[in-house]
């Protein structure tokens, strides 16, 4: 398992803001810190209470909410779901269900994220069109 750091900008209803997302393909869900939510979106509560295992042998964490999300790779715009976690450890996770969704490519020999051509191709330019997943 292996994982890339880099800045990406989220936007939500209540504004903007560049966040450290962490690319984990050993992660299966996307997360994002409750912290950092401010003036960017306001969280929904899930119906139902996810218990999700951590690192941590036998450490688990119960997730009550949940926030839909657009971001940015290379002027791409997609969006996604990211369950609220307090105290997370990074300000946000890209999962392997986010990866899987939009077809994105995890290059560790250069420290480097690729999105699918085929996902990228609706994009003209930031803002324009909006990408669904193939």
């Amino acid at each position: 398992m292996s994982v890339i750091r880099l800045p990406l900008l989220y936007v939500g209803t209540l504004g903007e803001r560049r966040l450290y997302t962490l690319f984990d393909s050993g992660a299966n869900l996307s997360c994002i810190s409750s912290e950092v939510l401010t003036g960017v979106e306001k969280a929904s509560p899930l119906g139902v209470k996810r218990r999700l295992a951590t690192a941590s042998e036998g450490h688990f964490m119960e997730i009550s909410e949940v926030v839909r999300l657009d971001f940015y790779i290379h002027d791409v715009l997609l969006s996604d779901e990211f369950l609220v976690v307090p105290g997370l450890s990074e300000e946000s996770i890209i999962g392997a269900a986010t990866l899987q969704k939009w077809r994105i490519r995890l290059n560790f020999e250069h420290d480097a994220v690729d999105v699918d051509p085929r996902v990228a191709k609706l994009q003209l330019k930031k803002g324009q069109a909006f990408a669904v997943p193939c």
